[in-house]
């Protein structure tokens, strides 16, 4: 029974998502659980009809409400949709991604049962083309992108961050929300000061979201220089959440960078490092399973492409801060 229930409202920002939202709301309609009290679309400035879409799936349930997010941030977007709503749960839902039907109902029982204050799962990246098909096997392999569960799934339990997140609307707002000067990452710095509070981060491989990647290479390269820039903030800001794994790119760049001056200066024999680089990449791509040849070559260049990008993002990237001007 509804009543039984605790009350929860989905946050979502939309821009770009003409060609998306629809089918992203859909499966928010179809979800299991029986009190979602309200599904907050924050909309940005798009290129695209996006908030002719939105209009439309306003009409369709009275729970769909639509908010103006003028700067188009998406923490911006995030906070002025958790402004107004009234649950006690919050449930960020990205406009390019499709939701399982027990997705709301999992993460509510686990977060009552852990007393966490963000539950998340698996960004199950999908890829319905032939190159996005390659880009996704990158992001769900721990050559591609680390050891984070949510790229390809774990145990359950505590962990640094999760993909989207169902979070504890008390403890959401008691925090003064996502930081709205950051552009990418900002889930990541929530997480932390979820944790520093106290309260765990909750990782369950039961809530898998279908997300589907960039499906160019420039797309793709852009993508990562700015997760790259806006990493090195949020550790400049919180210097104790810094991972072993995010320095890995960075250094992959000064061993290239190194390896190619030596080679210039001194001997072919400095280029080994690059060389040895360049094999390991080309052999996890053609052993990857479930792609067909053309895609597993692809494959050894999107390697590169994610790593040389996140790499140059965060050490020479210019990360410019939102303002109250932009908001």
């Amino acid at each position: 029974m509804d009543h039984l229930k605790p009350p929860v409202s989905v946050i979502m920002p939309v821009r770009n998502a003409a060609k998306t939202l629809e089918r992203t709301i859909e499966t928010v309609l179809n979800q299991s659980y029986t009190n979602i009290v309200e599904i907050i679309l924050a909309i940005g400035p798009s290129d695209d009809e996006t908030s002719v879409a939105a209009e439309e799936q306003e009409k369709l349930d009275p729970r769909i409400q639509i908010v103006e997010n003028k700067s188009g941030g998406t923490a911006r977007g995030l906070n002025l949709a958790a402004e107004i709503a009234t649950g006690e749960y919050l449930v960020r839902v990205d406009a390019h991604c499709l939701l399982p039907d027990s997705y709301v109902d999992i993460a509510v029982k686990k977060i009552r049962e852990t007393g966490a204050g963000n539950v998340g799962g698996i960004q199950m990246a999908t890829g319905e083309i032939g190159f996005q098909s390659a880009v996704a096997a990158a992001m769900t392999s721990k050559f591609g992108v680390g050891n984070s569960k949510f790229h390809y799934g774990g145990l359950e339990g505590p962990v640094d961050t999760v993909y989207l997140g169902v979070f504890d609307a008390a403890l959401f707002r008691e925090l003064g929300g996502f930081d709205e000067k950051l552009i990418r990452n900002q889930d990541y710095e929530l997480n932390i000061r979820i944790r520093e509070a106290g309260r765990s981060v909750w990782f369950t491989p039961e809530m898998v979201v279908k997300y589907f990647p960039r499906s160019n290479i420039s797309q793709l390269f852009n993508q990562f220089f700015q997760y790259g820039s806006w990493k090195r903030k949020v550790i400049f800001k919180h210097p104790k959440s810094m991972r072993i794994r995010q320095v890995a790119a960075p250094s992959l760049i000064i061993l290239i960078l190194a390896s190619i001056v030596l080679f210039v200066l001194s001997s072919v024999w400095y280029l080994i490092p690059l060389i040895t680089y360049l094999s390991v990449s080309i052999a996890v791509s053609i052993l990857q399973k479930g792609l067909p040849f053309r895609l597993r070559v692809a494959l050894s260049l999107i390697f590169v492409t994610m790593h040389v990008a996140w790499g140059l993002g965060f050490l020479f990237g210019r990360a410019r801060i939102l303002t109250v001007s932009d908001k």
